[in-house]
């Protein structure tokens, strides 16, 4: 619009100076014509500076909406990753939720058994633990259930039996003290066969063999200092460890190619 009035403007100024040139005018008439001349000088040099303007904040505001649309794209982005990474702690949160409940059930299903001394239930690095004594289960140095132990176990069976969807390790754990025996030439076959024995024996009473496994770990996860016979005692025992599932484990399919 700017650049037609310049043109306009630029045409009547021809018309002006055309006008002097074809006839002989006046002094008076040539001064009005000079003073018409300057005048639409100065309105044309007015519109070109306005056109000017014009164009420099034309290109100000097409910045400004690229820049506008960057920054709208990357605020997409980030809302993307926003609301992934909300979804996958309303993930993780729904998970601690079921594995709280599950927690939750087995205590109250064991409590009697825990209000009579029979085992003890600890978290031990986001895992429950089920423990029980080898006062209760074996004799000093053997691995055959005493009829306490088997009681003890069958009530533990029908427990774990009604736990649906969960793997469970049964771990047998030693006090420092060595053992050598023709059955058992160190804590290490000791505490394995301890752990076996157990295993058969839930998996006799109902529970789903499937889901079971067993795992000595000798003198090497201590739960109290050996230098009291206090301490080596509460060592002496037998873990049943409430194992996550895989929807509770990290995803590390990114890593199976390398």
């Amino acid at each position: 619009m700017q650049r037609i009035r310049s043109m306009s403007l630029w045409a009547m100024l021809l018309v002006s100076l055309g006008a002097l040139s074809a006839c002989g005018p006046s002094e008076e008439e040539m001064q009005a014509k000079e003073a018409e001349i300057t005048q639409l000088k100065a309105k044309l040099n007015e519109s070109e500076q306005r056109a000017g303007s014009l164009e420099t904040r034309l290109k100000e505001v097409s910045d400004n909406n690229a820049a506008l649309a960057e920054r709208l794209n990357l605020a997409g982005a980030e809302k993307g990753t926003l609301e992934r990474a909300l979804e996958e702690l309303r993930a993780r949160e729904r998970q601690a939720q079921a594995r709280l409940q599950v927690f939750t059930e087995m205590l109250n299903k064991f409590k009697a058994m825990i209000d009579s001394g029979k085992l003890r239930v600890r978290v031990v690095r986001g895992r429950m633990v089920v423990e029980l004594s080898e006062n209760i289960l074996f004799d000093s140095g053997r691995s055959d259930l005493k009829k306490e132990g088997q009681e003890a176990l069958t009530q533990v069976a029908s427990v774990l039996a009604s736990i649906e969807n969960r793997d469970f390790q049964i771990a047998g754990h030693t006090d420092n003290i060595p053992i050598k025996s023709a059955k058992f030439p160190s804590n290490w076959e000791l505490s394995t066969n301890r752990a076996v024995v157990v295993t058969k024996w839930l998996a006799e009473k109902g529970v789903d063999v499937a889901r079971l496994s067993a795992a000595g770990y000798a003198d090497t996860q201590p739960v109290a200092p050996n230098d009291s016979a206090e301490g080596r005692q509460q060592n002496r025992r037998i873990e049943i460890v409430l194992m996550p599932n895989l929807d509770e484990l990290p995803d590390l399919s990114s890593l199976s190619g390398k």
